[in-house]
C-alpha cells in the first residue's frame, strides 16, 4: 500500500462520520441486552416462573416488526434538529426514561408489569435502529459505507458487551435498579452524538405523503433489476454461519471443553476477534469495493465453519479452540460488515428508513427458521458431518452473487440497479 494511501485510509477511519457511526452504534447495542439477558438474571433471581421468563422473548417482537412504523419516520419531519437526528432524540430520550422505569418494577409480584415496560424499551429502541441505519445510510458515500458498517457493528457489539457484561457484574454488589438506573445514564452519549452530530443532506427528496412512504418503497425496490435475487441472497448469504452458530455451545460442551473454559475462548477472546474481523472487513472494503468484499469473505465465511468440523474430530484441545473461534470470528466479522454495507447500498435514499427496515428485517429470518432444526440434525447427522453440511450450504448464497455482484465491478449499486 502507497504511503499516500494508507494516509486516506487512517483520515477516513479517523473522522468524524466515523466517529459518530461509532457512537450511534454503542448507543443502538446498548438496550438490546437489557432486555434478554438482564432481565432474565433479575426474573429468575426473583423467582419468576420459567414459563414466564420464555415468554418474555416475545416483548423482542419489535425488533422484527420495525418496518411497519418505519415509513412514518421517512415521511415526517420534526420541527427541530431534522429528519434523522429529530426523531433520533425522541426514540433515545424514551429510551432513558423505560431504560430507568424498567428498574423500579418488580418482576416478582408483577411480571406482566415489567414485560410491558421491557415493550417500550423494544420498541424506541428499534424505532432507533431504523433512524441511525437511515442516517448511516444518508450520511456516508457509498465507499465509506464498508468502513461505516464495520465501526457501527464494533460500536453495537460494545454496546451489547457493556449491558450484559458490565450489567451482570454490577448486579453482584448493587441492586438491579440501580443497575438499569446506570444504563439509563450510559445512553447519554448517545444523545451528546445526536446533539452534535450533522443531519445528512437530503438529495433524493422526501415522500409527499404517507401513501407514497408506504407504498413507494416497495415499488422502488421491485422495479429494479434481479429484486428477487437480492432478496434470496439476503436469505441465504449468512445460512451456514447461521446454522452453526446456533449449536456452537452444546458442541463444545459435548466434546469436554469446561464453562470457564468456553466463556474465557469463546466469549472474551472471541469478542475481540469479531471486532478485528469487522474493522479489518471495513478497511479492506475501501480497497476492494463491496462486491468484492462480498466474494471474499463470504469464501473465508463458509470455510471457517468447516473449521468446527475439523475440531470435532481433534476434540479437546485449547490451541484448536482457539484457532477455531479465532478465525470463525475474523471472517464472521467480514462478512457480516459486508453484509450490512451492501443492504445500505441498495437503499433509495428517498425511502431509506423503510427499505432498510424491510431488508434487515429480513435478514432475521434465518436465524429464528433455520436455527430450529439444527438439534436435530446434529444428533442424527453427528457433530462432524453437521459442520460440513453448514459449510456446503453457504454454496447457494455464494452463487447468487453470479447474478448481481459481478466481480469485475466494486460498485454494487451501479451493478444493482
Amino acid at each position: 500500500m502507497q504511503p499516500e494511501s494508507r494516509k486516506s485510509i487512517i483520515r477516513v477511519i479517523c473522522s468524524g462520520r466515523m466517529i459518530v457511526t461509532l457512537l450511534m452504534g454503542f448507543s443502538c447495542g446498548l438496550p438490546l441486552l437489557l432486555t434478554i439477558t438482564v432481565l432474565q438474571a433479575w426474573m429468575k433471581e426473583e423467582g419468576v416462573d420459567l414459563t414466564v421468563i420464555g415468554l418474555m422473548a416475545l416483548v423482542g417482537l419489535p425488533y422484527t416488526l420495525k418496518f411497519l412504523w418505519a415509513p412514518f419516520l421517512d415521511r415526517y419531519t420534526l420541527p427541530f434538529l431534522g429528519r434523522r437526528r429529530g426523531w433520533l432524540l425522541i426514540a433515545q430520550i424514551f429510551l432513558v426514561v423505560s431504560i430507568a422505569g424498567m428498574g423500579v418494577t418488580d418482576p416478582g409480584n408483577h411480571p406482566w408489569m415489567v414485560a410491558f415496560a421491557a415493550l417500550i424499551v423494544t420498541f424506541f429502541s428499534a424505532s432507533q435502529d431504523i433512524v441511525v441505519d437511515a442516517y448511516r445510510r444518508e450520511d456516508l458515500p457509498d465507499e465509506e459505507l464498508g468502513l461505516g458498517s464495520s465501526l457501527y457493528v464494533n460500536g453495537y457489539r460494545v454496546g451489547m458487551l457493556l449491558a450484559s457484561g458490565g450489567g451482570l457484574i454490577l448486579a453482584d454488589y448493587v441492586s438491579f435498579a440501580m443497575v438499569y438506573l446506570i444504563m439509563a445514564a450510559c445512553m447519554l452519549p448517545g444523545i451528546l452524538t445526536t446533539l452534535f452530530a450533522a443531519e445528512p443532506d437530503i438529495t433524493a427528496g422526501t415522500p409527499e405523503s404517507l401513501k407514497e412512504a408506504i407504498i413507494y418503497p416497495l415499488i422502488d425496490y421491485f422495479k429494479r433489476r434481479g429484486a428477487f435475487w437480492i432478496l434470496a441472497f439476503i436469505l441465504f448469504y449468512k445460512i451456514g454461519d447461521t446454522m452453526a452458530s446456533a449449536m456452537t455451545t452444546p458442541f463444545y460442551l459435548d466434546i469436554g471443553f469446561s464453562k470457564t473454559e468456553i466463556g474465557a475462548v469463546v466469549k472474551l477472546f472471541g469478542f475481540w476477534a469479531i471486532v478485528m474481523g469487522s474493522l479489518t472487513g471495513g478497511v479492506l472494503m475501501l480497497r476492494l469495493g463491496i462486491n468484492r468484499s462480498l466474494w471474499v469473505f463470504g469464501f473465508l465465511q463458509a470455510i471457517s465453519t468447516a473449521g468446527f468440523a475439523l475440531l470435532a474430530r481433534i476434540g479437546h484441545s485449547i490451541p484448536a479452540l482457539s484457532a477455531v473461534i479465532a478465525f470463525e470470528n475474523l471472517s464472521s466479522g467480514m462478512g457480516t460488515a459486508a453484509y450490512i454495507a451492501f443492504m445500505a447500498s441498495i437503499t433509495n435514499k428517498k425511502f431509506t428508513a423503510t427499505q432498510y427496515a424491510l431488508l434487515s428485517s429480513l435478514m432475521g429470518v434465518p436465524r429464528v427458521l433455520v436455527s430450529a432444526p439444527t438439534g436435530f440434525l446434529a444428533k442424527s447427522m453427528g457433530w462432524e458431518s453437521f459442520f460440513i453440511f453448514c459449510t456446503l450450504i453457504a454454496a447457494p448464497g455464494m452463487l447468487i452473487l453470479l447474478k448481481f455482484a459481478s466481480w469485475h465491478s466494486k460498485d454494487a449499486v451501479a451493478t444493482y440497479k
